[in-house]
């Protein structure tokens, strides 16, 4: 992830690869107007140290964005980090030693794969459909562990727009994952960056409220986690992101920030108060998810045009990633050595969202920072690649590879995303004899 976010500092390749969004999109004169609002309002308190557990004022500013995903909370149940990357973070701090258990989707999310190594956790990926995370699948697996006298320490899920995936989890397997979570006392950690950018489709409540349901105590959820960031809705380079979670919980996550940093800036805290007291965020919010529902399209029409029949990919309704998935002899990793090297553009190989080697032949691309025309010029250049490697492949063995001609002449490269009949959703799977409790 490092090597992938140092690309932005070479203008001469074009990345697919970071998970950024567009920041060009924030009028620079309301940068330096809102800046000067905190110079000359709150000089002292933005210079200061802060509550560990962050402003009072940003807190505000939390409960509100939330109450837009239909989520009520207190906001003594809130916590300001420094982006939402801490949050993984401190949740492990507080509750993974060697060895314990930690299940999440596959693929995951590749900057928690790090994270989870750090602190020595054994993680347990679930292989997702195009529904997310099979509930049945996650049960089963419970139990074996169960059978080994093991339990997790934690279910961590992407639920909306997954990253790397793109694909969302369905409403009935969000309903089931809380009640096993539940059932069994194991507690989730709900990472929702993306919920917000959502361009087709119908919002489905957090995991968070639908525990907090089940709980009946005030709003409150007693095994959710929940991970929220202004970095998707505003920018990431203020570092303010915030955990919700139950309070013995949150006391632990507060003593681990304590050691950690002590607070979150004060300077972006107020910059992020005084921006949502004097601005309409959520028009700044649309105006985002119009422009990034215009380059999901356009990385969907440059795939089926340059990639064609040698790969598949999801088609997400939201978020700012699409998972494709090349032929099984391809090797990701190698041919982004070969696309940076020949072609100088960037992508995600697949292996870095597992932690045992799968995912070899798929890649996560970006399609939220780049504009339309080159993400065009960086799929054709990628298809490029790719298409010498299936090639080759087919010249050293013979085999019929089907391998995508260029299609810039032909006019149904153009047709609109919505007709794309080779544009898959990660297919469910199938299991004689077995019905899923989850659906």
């Amino acid at each position: 992830m490092r090597d992938m976010m140092s690309l932005t500092e070479r203008p001469e390749v074009i990345s697919l690869a970071g998970g950024l969004p567009d920041t060009s999109t924030f009028p620079p004169e309301l940068y330096a107007k809102l800046m000067s609002k905190v110079a000359a309002e709150q000089t002292a308190k933005a210079l200061q140290y802060g509550p560990t557990e962050g402003l009072a004022a940003v807190m505000d500013c939390i409960v509100e964005v939330m109450a837009c995903e239909q989520t009520a909370v207190d906001p003594d149940e809130v916590m300001v980090t420094t982006g939402g990357q801490q949050v993984i973070d401190l949740v492990c701090k507080a509750l993974i030693d060697p060895g314990d258990v930690i299940v999440a989707e596959a693929p995951t999310y590749p900057g928690a794969v790090p994270t989870f190594g750090a602190y020595q956790a054994e993680v347990l990926q679930i292989e997702m459909d195009s529904d997310g995370m099979p509930i049945d699948e996650l049960e089963a697996s419970l139990d074996r562990l169960a059978a080994q006298g093991r339990k997790p320490k934690l279910i961590y899920t992407i639920p909306n727009f997954q990253n790397p995936g793109g694909v969302t989890m369905s409403l009935p397997r969000r309903r089931r994952l809380v009640e096993v979570a539940r059932e069994r006392e194991i507690l989730v950690l709900e990472d929702n960056p993306y919920g917000m950018l959502r361009y087709e489709g119908d919002p489905l409540p957090t995991l968070y409220s639908l525990d907090a349901q089940l709980a009946g105590r005030g709003g409150a959820s007693d095994f959710v986690i929940y991970l929220g960031t202004f970095s998707k809705i505003l920018s990431p380079g203020v570092r303010v992101g915030w955990a919700v979670a139950p309070p013995p919980v949150l006391e632990k996550l507060n003593l681990g920030k304590q050691g950690a940093d002590l607070c979150s800036s004060p300077v972006t805290q107020l910059f992020v108060a005084a921006y949502f007291h004097s601005y309409d965020w959520r028009s700044y919010l649309e105006r985002l998810r119009g422009l990034y529902h215009a380059r999901r399209d356009a990385m969907l029409a440059a795939l089926q045009q340059h990639f064609g029949s040698s790969a598949q990919w999801t088609r997400p309704q939201g978020g700012m990633f699409i998972w494709a998935t090349l032929p099984d002899y391809i090797d990701t990793t190698d041919l982004l050595a070969r696309a940076l090297e020949t072609e100088d553009v960037a992508f995600v190989p697949g292996r870095s969202a597992y932690v045992d080697g799968r995912g070899a032949s798929s890649m996560r691309l970006n399609f939220a920072g780049v504009a339309e025309a080159d993400i065009a010029e960086a799929v054709r250049r990628i298809g490029r690649v790719v298409s010498e490697q299936v090639g080759l492949f087919g010249t050293l063995t013979g085999a019929e590879t089907g391998a995508a001609e260029p299609q810039e002449d032909r006019p149904e490269a153009d047709a609109q995303p919505e007709a794309m009949a080779d544009v898959l959703e990660l297919p469910k799977r199938q299991r004689e004899g077995r019905q899923r409790r989850s659906r």
